[in-house]
């Protein structure tokens, strides 16, 4: 099977049998069906028995406004007026799509006994792929690199928050648009980087989510004591890149239910309005590969690396790094689309706040690991954050990496001084990525154009809501002064 393309042919057929024979025999009490949304958020349905079985082949029908929600499920755009739905008229009336299984996804879930789960692809009624899928987004992506001979190697490294969790706020006067934050309290207090003591004590509730990762065969090689208190790091090995954001998709779905379960909140929120927390990131490792025999492409023969990366990266791996840089201000909508996620760039914090690179630097933006001719070089972007769409996330790397390759783009010196006011800073706030999107043509002609503008509209909305609101800081800072 391709990577790029949903199972197909014998083995999706016999995938399906399977599935199918397993639900009639009662062993599978129940089919979920997800779709990653246009946040990188689950939406499905869960089907029994024949219908359950039917829906692998057929597809099931859903609301198609839910590809036009925002943050707080708003729907952005009026579907009951004709010609609205960001240029395409297959939402109006809250029209359904389909959504068609990819079977090679089936996965059964530890934490529900009797659950199996299968990942889906939105379509229109005529079979038309959505353009505004996110998965379809990264297929397409990986579509053009494999014409190139080209394949895309991906690691997770996902830092998180771990919280009890003491009150859901489920009383009256906390079921908003959204509901009221959950109260929560730390597992662990101060500040202990890689803390062995910590991680002991910690051990009870890692466990509970740990175990059924490993059971679904997620490529889980550690969890490490990050440095803020309860905040945690699960590093996640090399995978195909689309096999990579199913990863992370069907990770952050599944710790959230299996925790919850437990009494306990897991939060991909970048940094919580909490005392004393720490910001979370998503570094994504990544290098390219050569399709037919699976070489690195980034790797340099010892004595024939470029002299810019210290004969660490080859030419193709160069202009890569190159194109990342090039491409950051636009790029940092799809590694950060939340407002909350800009609160992390600052400097001298072990997050990125400028655009450059270095050798094994933890404050650049894009880290170089690796020594010439070495199997694993590898290059490390430290801009995202966890709450990221993984399908926009990793297909903007690699679009920003291609357009790098084809302009022969060439990366400046490596950062000794990564937060030195000499590197152009990072976009601080959403509002500056979306200008920079805007009038950007990189990812206009990567992505297409009505996704851009799809994807624009959505990321205005939710800003237009948040520039009304009155803030916490507004009420301390002008009530009493004024």
């Amino acid at each position: 099977m391709s990577a790029t393309e949903p199972a197909s042919g014998r083995a999706a057929d016999d995938q399906t049998q399977s599935i199918a024979a397993r639900l009639a025999s009662g062993e599978l009490r129940r089919l979920r069906f997800g779709w990653a949304d246009q946040h990188g958020l689950v939406r499905g349905k869960t089907l029994y028995g024949a219908r359950a079985a039917q829906a692998l082949v057929e597809g099931l029908g859903f609301v198609g406004t839910n590809l036009l929600k925002d943050s707080s499920d708003r729907t952005t755009r009026p579907v009951f007026t004709t010609g609205a739905g960001f240029n395409s008229t297959e939402f109006e009336g809250a029209a359904d799509v389909v959504l068609m299984p990819d079977v090679a996804t089936f996965t059964e879930l530890p934490w529900s006994p009797g659950s199996g789960w299968v990942q889906c692809q939105a379509m229109f009624a005529d079979g038309r792929p959505v353009p505004f899928d996110t998965r379809g987004v990264l297929r397409h992506t990986l579509g053009k690199m494999a014409g190139q001979g080209w394949s895309s190697v991906v690691g997770l490294e996902v830092e998180c928050h771990i919280f009890r969790l003491d009150d859901p706020s489920l009383e009256s006067e906390n079921l908003g648009w959204p509901g009221s934050a959950p109260k929560v309290s730390a597992l662990s207090q101060g500040y202990r980087l890689l803390s062995e003591q910590r991680y002991d004590r910690l051990e009870p509730v890692l466990d509970l989510l740990t175990e059924p990762l490993l059971q679904m065969g997620l490529p889980l090689e550690s969890v490490e004591i990050e440095l803020g208190p309860s905040q945690v790091e699960l590093v996640f090995g090399p995978q195909p890149a689309l096999q990579a954001a199913d990863a992370m998709l069907l990770f952050r779905h599944a710790a959230k239910q299996i925790l919850h379960r437990h009494g306990y909140h897991i939060s991909f929120m970048c940094r919580p309005r909490l005392p004393e927390v720490m910001s979370s990131g998503w570094h994504l490792h990544q290098s390219l590969n050569r399709a037919s025999d699976g070489s690195n492409l980034f790797a340099a023969a010892p004595g024939a690396g470029t002299a810019v990366s210290g004969g660490v990266l080859s030419e193709l791996g160069t202009h890569y790094l190159g194109g990342l840089l090039a491409n950051a201000p636009a790029a940092t909508v799809f590694s950060t689309p939340t407002i909350n996620g800009y609160r992390r760039y600052r400097p001298n914090a072990l997050a990125p706040e400028r655009v450059n690179w270095g050798r094994d630097n933890r404050g650049a933006m894009v880290r170089l690991i690796g020594t010439p001719g070495h199997h694993a070089t590898r290059l490390e972007n430290r801009v995202g954050e966890p709450a990221a769409n993984p399908y926009l996330y990793i297909a903007s790397q690699l679009a920003a990496g291609m357009d790098g390759i084809a302009r022969r783009l060439a990366p400046p010196p490596g950062a000794d001084e990564p937060y030195h006011r000499q590197y152009a800073a990072l976009p601080h706030t959403l509002d500056q990525v979306v200008h920079a999107l805007a009038s950007d043509e990189i990812f206009r002609s990567a992505f297409g154009a009505d996704f851009i503008d799809y994807y624009l509209q959505l990321k205005q909305f939710e800003l237009a809501r948040f520039h009304l609101e009155v803030t916490e800081w507004e009420q301390r800072e002008y009530f009493d002064l004024f």
